[in-house]
């Protein structure tokens, strides 16, 4: 093969890869646009479904990646990243199209569910495969272009979706299945494998299980509160999810691979970062749902209205990423993810007290969701770059799954937080604003575990626990 040829394949395979990750990221953002026309098309049931019941359609997808997306990436490690790769594809692509045929509300849920299995193999086997393909020079140009999928996928998301739910909902799933197919024709073409390790230990599925629920069923309870009432059924959920989560930690620290490596959480710098990620992101997930849902259910925007509207904020993610690189090279990623949080809460600030239901986007809404989409640029970008460099090269990448874990936790709180101040209705005045100053707290609850990210940076040496990264194969099981 001569050198042009290399270098046409090597593009791509890097389209094919950085292509996957697109797929799973512009998911989300094209169902949060079609969620009201979702909820009006099965309205005409016998039983319309509820604003509580619907927001499982978002949150069964973000439990479920969350949990797996870890475990994941060890059994693609394991047996083989590019057959994992395919085969998460291929069950994306499959459960996209029973999505787009789904009769009714729990169908629906159910195999976004299975969608979200299918994202959570392909995305980590997507990176570690375009990381194997290309030569050393191109490796890290490769690597920030498939971190900025998300960025891409957030402005492109909303507008894309808007446009496709002018035709029906159901093309919000259907546009999946032609571009599945053709990432894995070119993936078994042109990906090459890697090759695994037969002797790594095999991944905490049951820790992974174990965590969907409790956080399934902690969501269960937020979100059923209001209509329930405290009842047994809402009780008993926050009584399953707390059990969970002790279950969950008991087998983080006696497994051989857990899901989370428990040495990731003694690095301060680290854990600190988590809970910026994910307060962070519960007040992000806040904030995406309720100005879709005031421009289409107070302003009655119509989904591609609505879809250009909120695309306006996210196009500010990829300018302030590449800006604040270029102006500040130097600035330590844990102070710029602080700055960021701070602007974050004056954007939710300014949502909070500019907006009225008279529709007026570009004086009320934009101004705000412009400042927000400028924080979300220098916040997100450098949260993973803040957490992955106090940690060993060895467990860099187990780190950023956790991160990404946590991100996606975080959007399921803020949904279930939003649905829950709701209570089955609609996105009253006072209910929308009250919903923006807990987007505004959750933002300087971020700062404030950023620069608590930073001032464990600074400890002395003397003071500095150390970090005992021993191989998960060797822990005691207990």
């Amino acid at each position: 093969m001569n050198n042009q040829s290399q270098v046409r394949r090597q593009a791509l395979v890097t389209a094919i890869l950085v292509g996957s990750a697109f797929l799973a990221g512009v998911d989300l953002f094209i169902v949060n646009v079609a969620f009201d026309e979702i909820g009006h098309d099965f309205a005409a049931a016998a039983h319309p479904p509820t604003l509580s019941q619907l927001s499982w359609i978002l949150n069964a997808y973000a439990v479920i990646f969350a949990a797996l997306l870890v475990p994941m990436g060890r059994l693609t490690d394991r047996y083989g990243r590019k057959a994992g790769f395919v085969l998460g594809i291929a069950v994306f692509t499959a459960a996209s199209a029973a999505c787009a045929l789904s009769g009714n509300v729990w169908e629906l849920v159910a195999f976004r569910g299975l969608q979200a299995v299918g994202a959570a193999a392909m995305t980590p086997a997507s990176l570690g495969l375009l990381l194997a393909a290309l030569p050393p020079e191109r490796k890290a140009p490769a690597a920030r272009l498939w971190a900025t999928t998300g960025a891409l996928a957030a402005a492109f998301g909303p507008a894309v979706g808007g446009g496709l739910v002018q035709l029906s909902w159901h093309w919000a799933f259907w546009i999946n299945v032609p571009i599945g197919l053709a990432l894995i024709a070119g993936a078994i073409r042109y990906v090459p494998d890697v090759r695994h390790n037969v002797g790594a230990p095999r991944p905490d599925l049951t820790g992974a299980l174990v965590l969907a629920v409790a956080v399934g069923a902690l969501v269960l309870g937020l979100v059923q509160g209001p209509s329930w009432g405290c009842t047994a059924g809402v009780l008993g959920s926050f009584a399953v999810a707390a059990i969970g989560l002790a279950t969950f930690a008991w087998q983080t620290a006696h497994h051989p691979s857990p899901v989370v490596d428990p040495a990731l959480l003694r690095v301060r710098a680290f854990a600190w970062a988590n809970g910026a990620t994910l307060v962070f992101n519960t007040g992000f997930g806040i904030s995406l749902l309720a100005g879709i849902l005031w421009m289409q259910q107070v302003w009655d925007y119509s989904a591609l209205r609505t879809g250009f509207a909120v695309a306006a904020g996210p196009l500010f993610v990829p300018v302030t990423s590449i800006l604040s690189q270029r102006l500040f090279p130097r600035a330590r990623p844990s102070l710029l993810v602080t700055v960021g949080a701070l602007v974050a809460a004056a954007g939710a600030t300014l949502m909070a007290v500019r907006l009225d239901e008279q529709p007026s986007y570009w004086t009320t809404f934009f101004p705000g969701w412009a400042v927000v989409g400028i924080a979300v640029g220098l916040v997100m970008p450098n949260l993973i770059a803040a957490a992955t460099s106090t940690l060993p090269p060895a467990q860099a990448s187990t780190g950023g799954g956790v991160i990404s874990m946590s991100r996606q936790l975080g959007l399921v709180l803020g949904v279930s937080i939003l649905v829950s101040m709701l209570g089955g209705s609609g996105p009253a005045s006072g209910t929308f604003t009250a919903a923006w100053l807990v987007v505004a707290a959750a933002s300087v609850l971020a700062a404030a575990s950023a620069y608590a990210m930073e001032a464990s940076r600074r400890r002395p040496v003397a003071e500095a626990e150390p970090a005992p990264f021993a191989p998960a194969s060797t822990r005691e099981t207990g």
